[in-house]
């Protein structure tokens, strides 16, 4: 019953279907009133109306900040970080509220989103990268995470082995590639994400550096699957790539949606992560989409 309970709070708050690049975004408008659970997540995630690889759930924040976001997977699982899903929630408020700058709170912190020149870009300081083993975390010590052990496939020619793993508001583990088809992340991706070596799980990537200042990107994300984009992946793969010398600080991460422009900012190390926000319809929350919630 307290699913049941929860989900009709719901009733008539508004919701946005967005997407960035691709990576489909549902926003719902909380500020009044009304909360998620991961019942309430997976029954809206079934809904053609509002199917979405993240959903961002937007209650009253700090003095001076916009909203504050609690961020739900399609599984109902929570993450603290979205990259794609700021810029959606960011571009949504700043054109309600008239203004080209907000602050935005999360569980990992202030996020400063800022509008583009055109009129779909959205830049948001993803703050500072966190490379500790702890901090990712990992379930045991390394000393240099820039290429930790961890492989798939036979041990003398593994199919994927020592990447890189970073935490950018939630755990990434990155493999360095020439082929992006060398495996199927379909299948391999649930594996590595659940790896014992990952206590919370983990957003697993394909990356290959095609120059000093480019990466091409494939995307597992953990509780969402296969992805047309991953916001806090390319950041990860940004750094990671400019920490082992791949590549420069400022770099166009491109993924099958489309790319992203991240910038490491040199100083106070913070992640600048530019690119698009859509909207594609609005609507209100029905007793309809609530009706796969369990009584």
């Amino acid at each position: 019953m307290p699913d049941a309970t929860t989900a009709s709070t719901l009733i008539g708050r508004p919701f946005a279907k967005m997407n960035g690049l691709g990576n489909e975004i549902l926003v719902v408008d909380l500020r009044d009133g009304g909360s998620v659970t991961a019942a309430v997540a997976r029954a809206l995630a079934q809904r053609p109306e509002t199917r979405f690889d993240q959903l961002m759930a937007l209650h009253p924040g700090l003095d001076g900040v916009a909203a504050f976001m609690r961020i739900y997977n399609a599984d109902g699982s929570e993450v603290s970080a979205c990259g794609n899903g700021t810029r959606c929630v960011a571009w949504l408020l700043m054109r309600d509220a008239g203004v080209r700058d907000l602050v935005l709170e999360t569980d990992a912190g202030l996020l400063l989103c800022s509008a583009g020149a055109e009129p779909d870009q959205v830049t948001v300081d993803m703050g500072a990268p966190r490379f500790g083993w702890a901090d990712i975390p990992l379930a045991e010590e390394f000393a240099d995470t820039r290429a930790i052990e961890l492989q798939l496939g036979p041990i003398d020619a593994p199919l994927l082995h020592s990447p890189s793993v970073a935490n950018v508001g939630n755990p990434h583990a990155i493999f360095w590639v020439e082929d992006l088809s060398v495996v199927d992340l379909r299948r391999s991706g649930p594996l590595l994400e659940n790896h014992p070596l990952f206590p919370e799980r983990a957003n697993i990537s394909l990356a290959k550096v095609t120059s000093k200042s480019a990466i091409t990107l494939k995307v597992w994300e953990r509780g969402a699957g296969l992805t047309l984009a991953c916001g806090t992946a390319a950041c990860a793969a940004a750094v990671s790539a400019a920490r082992t010398r791949r590549t420069g600080r400022d770099v166009v991460v491109t993924l099958p949606g489309g790319p992203l422009r991240i910038v490491w900012r040199e100083g106070d190390d913070h992640i600048l992560m530019s690119g698009p926000a859509t909207l594609e319809h609005e609507g209100r929350i029905t007793a309809e989409l609530l009706d796969a919630v369990s009584a």
